[in-house]
């Protein structure tokens, strides 16, 4: 069993809602976390997707995690179970992952984590509360502390909050280059000033992100989807 299939079966048995090939994601973008910089994490819920980015980690620089989440749930969370508080689960499950070394949990909101925060981020994950409003406060608070050089992430970005700042921010707006996807996460290289070229590529991406939502809803022919699935590929992590 490798390494992968090992964090597949840990988190198996953590409760959220990531992929294996997020997961892998994750780990990946958190291996290459730059020297010098740390790991913000908004939204952890029971550690999911902690686990994953704490592994990579340790396989890397070990940019330490700051896990922020106020363990109350968001008001989708709520909604669903009622009254949470799930920061026990959340230490359980990465002292049991072996990852406890290298995550800070910062149980605030994002809005107070961000409060007087120094740090250089060399990888920025949001995964808080879906609304357009939270979202869009999210990234306004968490990435100007974003290095040029580091990557920014959204999960759920297929869902109307996370798309709306993902479109205006990645694909349309003039800080990031080299935007990609990989099932529901869309992630951007920050760069400061990006070029015609990136943003010629950065609306390519997100007509072929269109189209490749729009198949998965639509139906089209086999020859159709083998195209759009190669073509998606290209932009999509490794």
């Amino acid at each position: 069993m490798n390494k992968l299939q090992e964090l597949q079966k840990i988190t198996d048995s953590v409760d959220g809602w990531l992929t294996p090939r997020e997961g892998e994601f994750l780990y990946n973008a958190a291996k290459k976390c730059p020297k010098g910089t740390v790991i913000v994490e908004i939204g952890s819920w029971k550690g999911k997707s902690t686990i994953w980015l704490g592994s990579g980690s340790k396989e890397g620089n070990r940019a330490v995690i700051y896990a922020i989440d106020p363990h109350t749930g968001s008001s989708e969370h709520r909604k669903s179970f009622g009254k949470v508080w799930t920061f026990g689960k959340f230490k359980k499950n990465i002292k049991k992952a072996g990852i406890a070394d290298v995550v800070v949990p910062v149980v605030k909101t994002s809005e107070a984590a961000a409060k007087d925060w120094k740090k250089k981020v060399g990888f920025l994950w949001i995964d808080g509360a879906h609304e357009y409003e939270m979202v869009l406060l999210d990234y306004k608070l968490w990435e100007p502390h974003l290095v040029n050089g580091g990557v920014i992430a959204f999960h759920d970005s297929q869902t109307k909050g996370p798309r709306r700042v993902v479109k205006k921010h990645l694909y349309c707006g003039s800080k990031f280059k080299n935007v990609g996807f990989i099932e529901g996460v869309t992630y951007a290289t920050k760069v400061g000033r990006i070029t015609a070229a990136d943003k010629a590529r950065n609306l390519y991406a997100f007509l072929l992100t269109t189209v490749y939502s729009l198949a998965g809803r639509v139906p089209l022919p086999k020859f159709v989807k083998v195209i759009g699935n190669k073509m998606a590929k290209i932009f999509q992590a490794n």
